[in-house]
């Protein structure tokens, strides 16, 4: 069997970590801001802030404080389902981000945790 044949060696992967704080909105999908839905304008503001990533979520069933359940199941019922924004950052970056949307936030659960960021990228360290 020649070189040439001979299977090339795994890749290798290097991770580093480092902690981080996750900002986590609950919405309704029809929470509107000024006639658009809140999480498009919490996600403008967090690109305009410099934040490193925001993310939406669309759940398929929930409920909050009316108790009501919102469920895609039933065609009449498919309005109000939940949406959950992820922010994750720097703590204090994070923090105060958290204090400059303050107003789209009166009705939205958030929570805050922190979290370790890993890193994965192909090769040696």
């Amino acid at each position: 069997m020649s070189s040439s044949n001979a299977p090339s060696p795994p890749p290798s992967y290097t991770s580093t970590s480092r902690g981080e704080l996750r900002l986590s909105i609950i919405l309704g999908q029809d929470d509107l801001w000024r006639h658009k839905p809140k999480y498009q304008e919490i996600v403008r503001r967090a690109r305009d802030a410099g934040l490193s990533g925001a993310s939406v979520w669309r759940g398929v069933e929930g409920y909050g404080a009316s108790s009501h359940i919102h469920t895609t199941r039933l065609l009449d019922l498919a309005d109000g389902l939940p949406v959950l924004v992820i922010i994750l950052d720097d703590p204090p970056r994070v923090r105060a981000f958290v204090e400059a949307i303050a107003e789209l936030l009166t009705q939205a659960t958030v929570t805050l945790e922190d979290v370790e960021r890993v890193r994965v990228v192909e090769g040696p360290a």
